[in-house]
């Protein structure tokens, strides 16, 4: 990519962001081959070193954080939500002091109830660790701005794909916006050994990404908006689907542009896929 960050149109993100503080502690054996771990850190810091120029700002979709309605942060420099448990205790000093960006906040409430969807402003809320854990991967620096988006209590995939829609404009005003979840995301399965775990969340990875890069995006929003009947899907994502639902928001930003599967990798033995939009 050339030119200004104001000359451009940035791609859409969703990524898979790993489990807790995983980059910046020593890999438990319970959490499979370090290797695989290694495959998703390196994929993380090749966002920052591919996509450019840099942005202006980014806003994060976060799985981390879900409200009545749409929230978005607005504080001026956010803290640290260390809102993981059972990890080792240097993980719960970590720090990642990139400054908010109140004035995309504003933006971004307006774009939003403009199109007609309610939502809100939180000027306390600090950085979840579906943001600062892939951030300070992806711009170790701490040097670009960083607002947070919640998802909609109820998780519905149209009105977040709605809320996508209504974000496309950012794309072309410097902003990167980046989903942050997890394409697989069952607790109880993650550490089971069953092959039936295994096997569906193979099937709903593959379905996925064929819903992901259908050429048309109508056809893609309709697939994705019916994800629970897919083979594998309520099996993937136990008990609840908010680490999904930020792939629906990226998929509504982007627009006509089509998606791909950038990174493919497994996690504590299952799938796990990050996707791309233009």
């Amino acid at each position: 990519m050339k030119g200004t960050a104001e000359d451009m149109r940035y791609p859409t993100i969703y990524l898979s962001h790993g489990a807790g503080p995983w980059p910046f502690m020593e890999i438990p054996a319970a959490f499979g081959p370090r290797a695989e771990w290694e495959g998703l850190a390196g994929y993380l810091r090749d966002i920052g070193r591919t996509i450019m120029p840099r942005p202006r700002a980014v806003l994060v979709i976060t799985a981390h954080w879900v409200a009545t309605r749409p929230t978005v942060s607005a504080a001026e420099q956010p803290a640290l939500l260390y809102d993981y448990s059972g990890f080792p205790p240097e993980t719960y000093h970590l720090s990642y002091p990139a400054p908010g960006a109140p004035v995309l906040a504003a933006r971004v409430h307006a774009l939003l109830n403009g199109a007609g969807i309610e939502c809100d402003e939180d000027a306390r809320r600090g950085f979840d660790h579906g943001t600062f854990v892939p951030l300070m991967l992806i711009y170790p620096e701490a040097d670009v701005p960083i607002v947070q988006l919640s998802l909609r209590r109820g998780l519905d995939p149209r009105v977040h794909l709605d809320i996508g829609r209504a974000l496309r404009p950012l794309r072309e005003e410097g902003v990167l916006i980046i989903g942050s979840g997890m394409s697989y995301h069952n607790m109880r399965a993650f550490f089971s050994p069953r092959s039936e775990h295994v096997e569906a969340g193979e099937r709903f990875d593959a379905w996925l990404t064929a819903a992901v890069e259908r050429a048309d995006p109508e056809e893609r929003a309709r697939e994705l908006e019916q994800w629970e009947q897919a083979p594998g899907g309520l099996a993937s994502h136990q008990p609840t689907f908010e680490h999904l639902t930020p792939l629906f928001v990226t998929a509504g930003a982007a627009g006509e542009d089509r998606g791909r599967r950038v990174y493919s990798g497994r996690l504590i033995g299952m799938p796990v896929s990050g996707y791309q939009f233009g």
